[in-house]
């Protein structure tokens, strides 16, 4: 018995146009334009603004690593915003920020930035051990 329907092709034809003939979809936004930008990449400049603010101040700060983490790896009663690590025989120092907690105690674009800034400059005189409003002379008046 012989179907009807011929055999399908060896090789499958490249798509040119989805099945309505409009064509491809390509991406909402290119990749230069903020909307492509992730929650994360934005916090992370936040975070990079924040050191390099400082570090016009303190140029020592070229020699601690600063990172970015989610959440805090061990939970205890309080989550902390951020955590400065002194350096080692093998490592040089690091200041790290919670991306999550901070998140979730800013309302808005604005507080969030300048959370993140008072957690970079509280790390950093933690680092220093100095007053935070010897780090920044602005840190608590924004």
């Amino acid at each position: 018995m012989d179907s009807p329907v011929p055999p399908l092709p060896a090789e499958p034809r490249p798509r040119r146009r989805d099945r309505h003939g409009r064509g491809m979809r390509g991406p909402v936004a290119p990749p230069q334009v903020p909307l492509s930008a992730t929650r994360a990449d934005t916090f992370r400049d936040l975070v990079q603004d924040s050191v390099e603010r400082l570090e016009r101040r303190w140029p020592q700060l070229a020699d601690v690593d600063f990172h970015v983490l989610e959440v805090p790896a061990s939970p205890d009663e309080s989550v902390p915003l951020g955590a400065s690590v002194p350096a080692g025989r093998d490592r040089p120092a690091r200041i790290i920020v919670y991306r999550r907690p901070v998140e979730l105690r800013a309302k808005n674009r604005d507080e969030r930035a300048l959370l993140v800034h008072e957690v970079v400059v509280e790390q950093v005189a933690e680092l220093l051990g100095l007053a935070p409003e010897s780090v920044d002379p602005r840190y608590g008046q924004d």
